[in-house]
């Protein structure tokens, strides 16, 4: 592929499934993408969302990565607020231990909860102003120029892991750029500073040890089938199902129920949520992705597909894929 692709793997729990069947399914689809052709599969942290099941991001990279060959691994990202980083220096050291050369560290500042579960997590409301701070000290971790003195991960000193800065505004771009590290943009659920700060990156870049070039992935929905009212038909499932997850409270709710929230108000959102959304058969998606990548100013896209169930998911991924080889062809 002229234009890498990944997949972000959000370990979505189907209604009336299990956490063991989300994992599953993941294992399923990082194997599909290795066998497809995809850079890296990303799995991203989220608390105390009963519809996603990558809560433990390393635990999960750990078991996908015993199930696969090549294809690289990691989390797209970690919430760096959430942890120590001598604690995520050692995980994802540990990590690139096991599996070396196909480990990813993308960290991100937000949250990522509520605020009982920021509570729950012990996080302290302050720890997103260090954020550039520990970024730092995680990168000295794991280059194996500790700046805590007397204090190495083990394992991660000099492991090199990779690091990438995710976000969705402005701070995320000056930071990454400041740093001299790659920048992924959460375009596929947050489009709206997509372009200035892609912009300001790119313009503020400072070459490091890591990266010479700026370098940017931009995040986009995929919902590529074989046919566009097959498409539509699961692109109106996404959609039920998003509105569900943001305000249904909890709840299980009927399809029914589903398209009364999306028409009270809750479709207005979960639509800006999608503006980045690429729909259709394989020749729609490889037209839509192409004017994606070239919008965005992106080197690399990270595409989450959102089709309804683990085939459907699976046939996207391999769909898109194989429409996008035509475009290097």
């Amino acid at each position: 592929m002229t234009l890498p692709l990944s997949v972000l793997d959000l370990a979505p729990i189907a209604r009336g499934g299990t956490a063991s069947d989300s994992i599953a399914a993941s294992v399923a689809l990082a194997r599909a993408a290795e066998e497809a052709g995809y850079r890296r599969v990303w799995y991203a942290e989220h608390h105390n969302m009963p519809t996603i099941a990558s809560s433990a991001t390393s635990v999960l990279i750990a078991h996908v990565g015993a199930r696969t060959s090549t294809i690289r691994l990691g989390a797209g990202g970690v919430m760096l607020p959430n942890h120590s980083p001598l604690t995520i220096a050692e995980q994802f050291g540990t990590l690139e231990a096991m599996y070396p050369g196909r480990i990813d560290l993308g960290l991100g500042r937000a949250p990522g909860s509520d605020q009982n579960t920021a509570y729950a997590l012990r996080r302290d409301p302050a720890s997103a102003d260090r954020f550039p701070q520990d970024v730092l000290e995680l990168q000295g971790y794991l280059t194996g120029r500790s700046r805590v003195p007397g204090v190495d991960a083990i394992p991660g000193k000099g492991s090199d892991v990779p690091l990438y800065v995710l976000g969705s505004s402005m701070f995320g771009a000056t930071l990454a750029a400041a740093l001299g590290l790659p920048y992924a943009f959460a375009s596929h659920f947050a489009p709206a500073m997509l372009r200035p700060a892609v912009e300001a990156y790119r313009r503020e870049f400072r070459p490091s040890e890591q990266l010479a070039e700026p370098y940017v992935i931009a995040g986009v929905n995929v919902v590529a089938t074989d046919s566009r009212a097959a498409a539509e038909d699961a692109y109106a499932a996404v959609r039920r199902n998003l509105a569900v997850g943001l305000f249904g409270q909890g709840r299980s709710l009927s399809d029914d129920e589903a398209e009364l929230l999306l028409s009270s108000g809750a479709g207005r959102h979960v639509d800006t949520m999608l503006t980045h959304t690429a729909l259709g058969t394989p020749a729609e998606v490889r037209e839509q992705l192409t004017a994606f990548a070239r919008e965005a100013d992106a080197d690399e896209l990270v595409v989450a597909h959102q089709v309804p169930g683990v085939e459907g998911r699976l046939r996207s991924a391999r769909l898109t894929a194989e429409a996008m080889e035509t475009v290097a062809a």
